[in-house]
């Protein structure tokens, strides 16, 4: 690259700018937050390439950030004098090529541009700038809040690769440029506008890195000067930490600028040595600008990273959890196969899991936090069901569900156990694809009348975890759409066998032919039709046979296979309903009567319905359709 290429920046980042460049928005501040964090970054990228490595440009330079002011000396008065004031970051870190300057500060964070730009539109007032601006991948650019002029100097850390240069003023057009420049690393030459000369002063720049950088985990140096104390946050010990600096490094290690759910911060020195800070993130899904896209911890050793993202400390059914794990007792230079098989990487697995798992427990017990976090991470523990059965005693205590008398709270099983009544010896839960279908489930009926509660899986998730609960304290799951599941022994509620009481009775021959005639209606649909011993305020449900899967299994099929086939059931109905009764008048009146069949058809295909294994419900609308036409015919 021996001469200097112009370029135009896209139509988002062209905007972007001109946003950035007119804002009144005061605390500017947050451009040198975001230029800091890069060349923290940078460095990290460098230490950590030469872990595997060694052919580095300049190999012993130590990794630091220098900041340097230049401005306009004072006249005889002691004012300040005429010409430009330019403020300098300089790094050591993994630096760029020409090419690579091109497509990283010429094209990059389109998509986060466009993403800002929306976000100014929502409203009239200019949004928290602080927030999305690192929400939206478009950091570097807010060097244009202060600078009228940038030029960005840098080397990369390849032996080979020559130095380049990156300017421009804002405006549409960038160049880039060959370079003098010796040493590895990239430094940033900001021409500071005549509203940001703040950023001359060696003092206010101080402040602002120890408000928003002092936890860098390199030295930041100020006119030669060190800036911050260069202590990683998660050396220090947790009650010398306030609670915004855990944030605030939250922040700078992810780029999420919703504060985290639960922070966990603790040190061991026995049986090895172990500084660890870990965080719950408010959410599941990761932004497209987010710096740390892969599950994983970064692991350290003697502050040094030696993995970025390590699986091997934590199951997957715990891979929301970020942060750092840092031990003096793990060699530095070493690869990370065998890193996986060390003793020492074991011990650190255990204790760290153990901690989280602690963690957890506490925060299940915070009314306010519990749901939306729950909300957003429940599935990871259903799915540990279901991949770890080695790690289910450790998953099954921080499983929590709402059933049919917690009113919509979530509860955990020790919880459901403390409510069961002496004579209850069993777990009971309910499938289903929402709170309110499973509520009104025919299976609750005999539960309902005999006070006992039930657990309510209505989670997509669910269906996958459910064949994996087996036993719990010693406490047996049971699906309440078993066919052959007997009652504890507890009598119904008074109200329950008044109602029995009040209903009309049907005689055995009645009762005979109206099973023949679902039977004959139904065919091949349903393994059997029989009375239902349980059933008290619905018509009728369909139970899965001994021999047949059962309903989660049932469920797995549908969601997984494409020529999905609804499992036959057996259909039970309640004598004592009214439904029933009606039919069976309508049997004896007229054993051909269409609308007999047809009803005998949708009370089938409801109870299917109710039991989330029905195909196609929209099939049952031409029925419907033809049972209303019947029904309003003079």
């Amino acid at each position: 690259m021996s001469e200097q290429k112009n370029y135009t920046f896209k139509a988002e980042i062209k905007q972007l700018l001109d946003i950035l460049i007119h804002s009144l928005y005061k605390e500017k501040e947050i451009f040198l937050r975001e230029l800091i964090s890069n060349a923290s970054d940078a460095m990290t990228r460098l230490q950590f390439e030469m872990l595997t490595n060694s052919k580095v440009l300049d190999p012993d330079a130590e990794l630091a950030i220098h900041i340097e002011v230049k401005k306009p000396e004072e006249d005889e008065n002691g004012q300040p004098g005429e010409g430009d004031s330019w403020l300098i970051i300089k790094d050591s870190g993994i630096g760029l090529t020409g090419q690579e300057m091109r497509e990283t500060l010429g094209t990059i964070a389109q998509s986060g541009a466009r993403e800002f730009l929306a976000k100014i539109e929502e409203g009239e007032e200019m949004p928290d700038m602080n927030d999305v601006i690192g929400r939206f991948g478009v950091g570097f650019y807010s060097v244009f809040m202060a600078g009228s002029e940038v030029r960005v100097i840098s080397r990369s850390y390849k032996p080979q690769a020559k130095a380049a240069m990156w300017i421009s003023d804002g405006g549409e057009n960038y160049s880039v440029e060959s370079a003098d420049k010796k040493d590895r690393g990239t430094e940033i030459h900001i021409k500071l506008r005549d509203d940001a000369k703040e950023f001359a002063d060696a003092w206010h720049l101080r402040q602002v890195i120890k408000k928003h950088s002092d936890f860098v985990a390199f030295p930041i140096y100020i006119d030669g000067e060190q800036a911050n104390t260069t202590q990683s946050i998660w050396r220090k010990k947790p009650a010398d930490v306030e609670d915004e600096e855990y944030n605030s490094f939250y922040q700078q290690m992810t780029m999420d600028f919703e504060p985290p759910v639960k922070t966990i911060h603790f040190s061991s020195d026995a049986p090895l040595n172990l500084r660890s800070l870990l965080y719950i993130p408010a959410k599941r899904e990761k932004t497209m600008f987010a710096k740390r896209k892969e599950p994983g911890v970064m692991l350290y050793s003697k502050n040094v990273l030696i993995q970025e993202y390590c699986n091997d400390l934590l199951p997957q059914w715990l891979q929301f959890v970020d942060g750092v794990v840092d031990s003096e007792d793990l060699p530095l230079n070493v690869s990370r196969e065998s890193v996986q098989n060390t003793r020492i990487m074991r011990q650190l697995g255990k204790t760290v899991r153990k901690r989280v798992i602690r963690e957890l427990g506490k925060l299940a017990k915070d009314e306010e936090k519990f749901p939306a976090y729950w909300s957003e991470f429940g599935r990871y523990f259903k799915e540990g069901m279901g991949i770890a059965a080695e790690d289910r005693e450790d998953i099954m205590p921080l499983l929590h569900f709402t059933t049919s008398k917690s009113d919509g709270k979530l509860i955990s099983l020790d919880t459901y156990i403390e409510n069961m009544p002496e004579a209850q010896s069993e777990i009971y839960y309910v499938l289903g694809d929402d709170a309110n279908s499973v509520a009104n489930s025919p299976h609750l009926d005999p539960f309902k009348s005999r006070d006992l509660e039930v657990i309510f899986l209505t989670d997509g998730f669910d269906a996958f975890m459910a064949p994996n609960l087996q036993e719990y304290k010693e406490k047996p799951f049971k699906n309440i759409d078993d066919g052959g599941l007997e009652m504890p022994d507890i009598e119904p509620t008074e109200e329950e066998e008044s109602d029995d009481d009040d209903a009309q009775s049907l005689s055995d021959d009645e009762l005979n032919g109206m099973i023949e005639k679902f039977k004959e209606v139904l065919g091949e649909k349903v393994e059997d039709v029989r009375i239902s011993k349980v059933l008290r305020s619905s018509a009728v449900r369909l139970v899965a046979p001994e021999d047949g899967p059962n309903s989660a299994m049932s469920r797995l099929y549908r969601y997984v296979e494409q020529d999905y086939e609804v499992p036959k059931r057996i259909l039970e109905i309640n004598r004592k309903h009214t439904l029933i009764n009606n039919l069976v008048g309508m049997l004896n009146d007229d054993a051909e009567n269409a609308m007999l069949n047809l009803t005998v058809e949708q009370v089938f295909e409801t109870a299917l319905l109710q039991e989330g294994l029905h195909p196609n419900p929209a099939d049952m609308v031409p029925r419907l359709q033809q049972m209303m036409e019947m029904a309003t015919k003079q």
